[in-house]
């Protein structure tokens, strides 16, 4: 016979804890409208939907930092747009490209700039601030390694000529554009037109000044650059990304003063010029193809006359900048 305190206390058993089988089924949000990330501030991630800015959140199955400008979304909840609404980011949809940089040379982690960019402009001052061509090349084996195609935007001509630019890049067959501030834009509106282009720069060059020619109303800032240093004072703090009058996107970064690419692997970079690339299969194994590598193919190349001297240094001088 049980006792009475075990008679008195028989139903108070612990609850079993309850289960439920795994799955390994995602949820499904193919019906869930899409959305484009344009901004983001502070947790608040501003998005455009059938052209009307809808502001959301994160949904807790994404990571912190898993959300790009650039990016497109599906949005769960309120998407009207209306004032005082929060609509939820339930999935990143698979990118095309991620522009990535480090903070510098002796960082390797990975910093993403921005996402599904298919074009980059490199918008350099010809003077006023002066042109730094080690950031240019840096920017360009960033562009490279994302698969992204660069155009160097020159602007300021009207303070010097941009002829040692092009000497020096148009052998890699990076697109120049030169403007001023008087210069009509009919080629670079050409160029931007139904693309998705990442506009990158060192501060002061010009940049916000371009933006808001070629966007009415965008209201980038502009700053002068320092009579000091010489170099441009930041006027934005983070990416931006702006819908075109006449079709397409500019996304628009803050200045930078350096531009690290310690994440960038060598091989990915004369993967980006097939013509290196295939001359470059008769390098032995484990050639860097930098200044001075013995019995590297791209030289026999240029003493046979199949490669062009110009191509391979500039070539050179760009890659030699992570090499």
């Amino acid at each position: 016979m049980k006792s009475l305190r075990e008679d008195d206390h028989s139903g108070f058993d612990r609850p079993r804890r309850r289960t439920r089988p795994r799955t390994k089924e995602r949820p499904d949000y193919s019906s869930l409208p899409e959305a484009r990330v344009i901004s983001i501030d502070r947790g608040r991630y501003r998005c455009v939907l059938d052209g009307r800015p809808v502001t959301a959140v994160r949904g807790r199955l994404i990571d912190r930092k898993g959300v790009l400008v650039g990016d497109r979304v599906r949005l769960d909840g309120d998407s009207s747009g209306e004032v005082g609404t929060l609509s939820r980011i339930v999935e990143v949809l698979e990118r095309t490209t991620v522009l990535r940089r480090s903070a510098d040379d002796t960082d390797t982690f990975e910093r993403p700039i921005v996402a599904n960019a298919d074009q980059l402009f490199i918008v350099t001052a010809l003077a006023d601030p002066q042109p730094r061509m080690g950031m240019i090349d840096r920017i360009l084996v960033a562009a490279f390694d994302a698969r992204i195609e660069p155009i160097l935007c020159l602007t300021k001509a009207d303070l010097a000529s941009p002829d040692e630019l092009r000497a020096a890049y148009e052998p890699l067959g990076v697109p120049i554009l030169v403007t001023d501030p008087g210069a009509d834009l009919g080629l670079i509106r050409d160029a931007l037109a139904d693309r998705v282009t990442v506009f990158i720069g060192h501060s002061g060059v010009g940049k916000s000044t371009l933006v808001n020619r070629l966007i009415p109303g965008a209201g980038r800032v502009t700053a002068e650059v320092s009579e000091v240093t010489g170099k441009g004072r930041h006027t934005s703090t983070s990416a931006v990304a702006m819908e075109l009058p006449g079709g397409g996107w500019i996304i628009d970064t803050p200045g930078v003063r350096s531009f690290g690419i310690s994440h960038v692997q060598p091989a990915s970079i004369i993967g980006a010029f097939p013509d290196l690339e295939k001359l470059a299969e008769d390098c032995p194994r484990g050639c860097r193809h930098e200044t001075g590598t013995i019995e590297c193919a791209l030289d026999d190349a240029v003493a046979a006359g199949r490669l062009a001297p110009e191509r391979l240094a500039s070539f050179r001088r760009m890659s030699d900048t992570y090499i």
